[in-house]
């Protein structure tokens, strides 16, 4: 099967070989992400348009791929959640913050650049592309995309990006090259939250270090319940700085 018919075929050990709908690049509808398996692969295909992306969110879905895959779309089960009011700041790392100077959607596409060089060079592999750095760029002139950054002397030394929603920001990605950047950045972002009124922040898959800051795994079904109330009730809409 290739990539030019209407689904990927994906053959997993120890499992039959499952389906996934290829989407058409003349709709932005999403397969319901209810459905999607466990490990939340949806959909393939499609484009990264704006408008695209932006319904991605809204549905609880987000693009997630390698250099050499077709872009993948996904809703994992479970998801993984902050709400703002439970993060967890101990002792040192409150001492930390204070040499840190925090900053909001002043440096978005050099916060998306290290995010992606950091892992590189700790010889990990990136799915932030050039082309997933211009579309983020153009949502954060549209004030849907932002960012937050740590500064120590004047030089950015970590931050975070994503998208802002109803009242969900939907985490994309962090990086931090001094120590406790990029956690000042997780705390900074949280105050922002609630004073926006906000509700909670996707974190998207599990990790341990975001757990040990408060994040915590729920059902999909739930966050998807979530989703849909938060864009219901709430609606900030600017710029961050």
């Amino acid at each position: 099967m290739t990539l030019k018919q209407k689904s990927l075929s994906l053959s997993m050990k120890n499992c039959n070989t499952i389906f996934i709908p290829k989407l058409s690049k003349f709709s932005y509808s999403f397969p319901n992400p209810r459905v999607a398996d466990k490990k939340g692969l949806l959909a393939w295909g499609g484009d990264l348009k704006q408008d695209r992306v932006l319904s991605a969110y809204m549905q609880g879905i987000f693009p997630w791929y390698n250099a050499s895959d077709p872009v993948l779309w996904w809703s994992p089960d479970p998801r993984l959640v902050l709400h703002p009011k439970d993060i967890k700041i101990s002792k040192s790392l409150k001492r930390s913050m204070k040499k840190f100077e925090v900053k909001f959607d002043t440096n978005f596409k050099e916060v998306m650049k290290n995010c992606r060089s950091t892992r590189v060079e700790n010889g990990e592999d990136s799915w932030i592309n050039t082309e997933l750095i211009e579309v983020f760029s153009a949502l954060h002139v549209e004030h849907f995309a932002h960012s937050v950054e740590t500064y120590f002397e004047d030089e950015l030394v970590g931050g975070l990006y994503g998208v802002y929603l109803g009242g969900m920001f939907c985490g994309e990605s962090m990086f931090s090259i001094k120590t406790d950047a990029s956690k000042t950045a997780l705390v900074a972002l949280c105050a922002k939250v609630v004073e926006l009124e906000g509700d909670f922040i996707d974190c998207q898959i599990p990790t341990s270090h975001l757990m040990s800051m408060g994040a915590k795994e729920i059902k999909r079904d739930d966050f998807l319940d979530m989703v849909k109330k938060s864009l219901e009730t709430k609606s900030y809409f600017g710029n961050w700085s």
